[in-house]
């Protein structure tokens, strides 16, 4: 089974920055395009940042422009660099390897972003 350890959550004031990581079990992180997703209380989890295989990136609307994905293979880590943090932007975060449908692996325990005054 593949593992995933998402790490780097915290509180935050609107404005701040956090960067989370995802670290893979295994060494095949290079296979997959990655992805961070992330789940508020009462909504579904959503999409909000991915990066191909190839290292192309694409963000939801939400995020664009403050947000930046990037991996090291080598590592087998995938990180998110959250700038500009707004109170919607509190979530569980997580990552995964997206699909057409879904994800290829099991949800890890994700990391708690809270942006608050």
């Amino acid at each position: 089974q593949v593992q995933l350890v998402e790490s780097g959550g915290g509180l935050v004031q609107p404005g701040g920055s956090l960067r989370l990581s995802c670290t893979v079990s295994r060494s095949i992180i290079s296979i997959y395009d990655m992805g961070w997703y992330r789940q508020a209380p009462g909504k579904q989890r959503e999409l909000v940042a991915r990066i191909t295989r190839g290292g192309s990136t694409n963000y939801a609307d939400s995020v664009k422009g403050r947000f930046t994905i990037s991996r090291d293979n080598a590592k087998n880590t995938v990180s998110l660099q959250m700038n500009s943090l707004k109170p919607e932007d509190t979530a569980v975060y997580y990552c995964n390897a997206p699909t057409t449908t879904g994800v290829f692996h099991s949800w890890g325990q994700g990391t708690q972003v809270t942006v608050s005054s």
